[in-house]
């Protein structure tokens, strides 16, 4: 990409969330006409977009995302904004959460020169802290309770639960509904277990790792490095797949035998995990055309997979969210060559979608929201 069309992702990248841009709520709903709402990390990736063109706006957006915090520490997947959604007992907030990007995020807008609003790192300290003691298992993972938590909501991992043979958004959506009645809520009204669907997927684990982690830098807190290691062992330990070369799914409840398929978030424990070996093969496979590269990747399914439908959602199609966390495990491994690549793409892709809430790994063409705020993630690759 030459530099005049580098200089058109940025100012494209700006418009996109200035155009939706509420100065009153102090954030940018992902798409002021299909999502109205406020989506945790959404919001999250917004202020690290914001970050890249060092626009203090996206101090405010991450502030406001952490608004909806319980006094627990639990901090909702939405904040509802006009009409109510129905996501547990809650009347204007979500009962569900999401990856905890926030702690990322607050180290990129200090990275860049921008201060953060007074008791925002204690507010992400809290969230991260419910985390840990409210959502562990015995063997030390974390885990969710609804396929909305992992923020690859139809993900083929989550088949098995929904018996699918095949790709249904219907029956998907009514089985997300059912899930909402199948959930055991705290007394302020956050969810904490399911009756129907429990699992520690590897790609929310190494959110919470990295996020435990980025706080400990944040703060000088050394005994968040001291989760993220335990929690990283945990991952290393209990999801490693060797046949597949990816992390793995843990079910706990319902049946997950559909948790161990390929899926670009299984090569996410490349953000955490201390073994090279394993974390060189998973990132191989981002430059693969028969895995996850492809021209306007990465794919979220490899192509080879029965599951693979290059533009249908969580089905094969790239999301910017998840190339700019791959793109920060290549950066750890120091993969010069993965980071460029998926630098490349993930900008040439911006580009050609309409800056698109996720796109055709094969031909760039736009699906879902357009344009969507978290592609304005295009000018952080840098």
């Amino acid at each position: 990409m030459d530099d005049e069309d580098a200089e058109t992702v940025r100012e494209r990248s700006l418009s996109v969330l200035t155009s939706s841009w509420r100065e009153a709520d102090g954030f940018c709903p992902p798409n002021p006409t299909v999502y109205p709402h406020q989506w945790l990390w959404d919001s999250c990736f917004h202020a690290i977009a914001w970050a890249a063109h060092g626009d203090p706006r996206g101090a405010r957006e991450l502030d406001s995302c952490l608004h909806g915090q319980l006094a627990n520490g639990f901090v909702p997947h939405m904040r509802y904004f006009g009409r109510t959604v129905s996501r547990g007992p809650l009347p204007d907030r979500s009962s569900f959460t999401q990856p905890p990007i926030y702690a990322h995020a607050a180290r990129v807008l200090t990275r860049a020169g921008i201060d953060l609003p007074t008791g925002l790192p204690m507010s992400i300290g809290r969230a991260l802290d419910w985390l840990w003691m409210h959502r562990r298992t015995d063997d030390g993972l974390v885990y969710i309770v609804h396929p909305w938590e992992s923020g690859s909501d139809d993900s083929p991992r989550w088949d098995s639960w929904v018996s699918l043979d095949s790709y249904d958004k219907r029956r998907f959506g009514r089985y997300d509904r059912r899930l909402v009645a199948a959930a055991d809520f705290d007394d302020l009204g956050a969810a904490v277990w399911s009756r129907s669907f429990v699992v520690a997927p590897a790609a929310f684990n190494a959110f919470v790792a990295h996020a435990f982690a980025e706080f400990a830098g944040l703060t000088g807190d050394a005994s968040w490095d001291d989760r993220a290691r335990q929690l990283s062992a945990a991952i290393d330990t209990l999801l490693w797949d060797e046949t597949e070369g990816l992390w793995s799914d843990l079910p706990i409840v319902g049946d997950g035998a559909s948790a161990r398929r390929p899926t670009l978030d299984g090569a996410l424990g490349a953000l955490v995990t201390t073994d090279e070996t394993r974390a060189r093969r998973a990132l191989d496979q981002l430059l693969d055309p028969s895995r996850f590269g492809a021209p306007f990747g990465l794919a979220f399914v490899p192509p080879t997979d029965a599951r693979y439908d290059a533009d249908a959602y969580w089905r094969g199609p790239a999301w910017p969210q998840l190339n700019y966390m791959m793109w920060l495990a290549a950066r750890r491994w120091e993969r010069d060559d993965v980071t460029a690549a998926i630098a490349t793409c993930s900008r040439r892709a911006a580009l050609r979608s309409g800056f698109a809430e996720y796109w055709n790994p094969e031909t760039g063409t736009g699906l879902g929201a357009i344009p969507q705020g978290w592609a304005a993630l295009a000018a952080a690759f840098t």
